[in-house]
């Protein structure tokens, strides 16, 4: 009979919460910003899932979205530490509640004219768009939360997928709120 491990030992009690986040970061645009910022989340053990970078309606400012995976508990010390860092006007969490977030994913598929209507069925099942069409291909547009666009790549993964490129997530405040 082999002894019980340790409760430390045991592999749940050894891995930490891996939660999803996302953040939404305001800051100068200017070089080196983005590598300062992403230094934090190494040095705290946080991985970068998604990354999006656009400029804002002023040229001055960027917006960072940034998706990532970590423990909840160290996330607060995170966004203070990047609030912090020179260039960075505003760091914040958005949350389910407090926020629309979407993605979008674009997904190449070989299909014969034979096979189209049902590639065309599911597209329009996760309100998607056809943005290329070729004799033995297609490019369909899905957009939406990352659940969905899960499942709409499981669906079309019935046929031959070629490629898929997907967006990272993009944040915006509810309300009157800005971001």
């Amino acid at each position: 009979m082999q002894p019980a491990l340790p409760p430390a030992a045991t592999p749940a009690a050894a891995a930490p919460k891996q939660v999803p986040h996302t953040l939404s970061v305001y800051v100068n645009n200017r070089p080196g910003v983005l590598m300062r910022i992403c230094q934090v989340f190494a040095r705290r053990a946080f991985n970068i899932d998604s990354l999006v970078v656009s400029q804002g309606r002023d040229a001055r400012f960027s917006r960072i979205t940034i998706g990532l995976t970590g423990d909840p508990e160290g996330l607060e010390q995170i966004v203070k530490q990047v609030a912090k860092l020179i260039d960075v006007i505003h760091c914040s969490e958005h949350t389910l509640d407090n926020s629309v977030t979407k993605e979008m994913v674009l997904i190449k598929i070989r299909c014969s004219p034979n096979e189209r209507s049902q590639a065309l069925q599911i597209t329009e099942h996760f309100a998607g768009k056809t943005v290329d069409l070729t004799p033995v291909s297609m490019i369909v547009m899905i957009t939406g939360d990352s659940l969905k666009l899960d499942s709409a790549v499981a669906m079309i993964s019935q046929f031959e997928i070629i490629e898929t490129v997907r967006t990272g997530k993009v944040v915006m405040a509810r309300g009157e709120q800005p971001t």
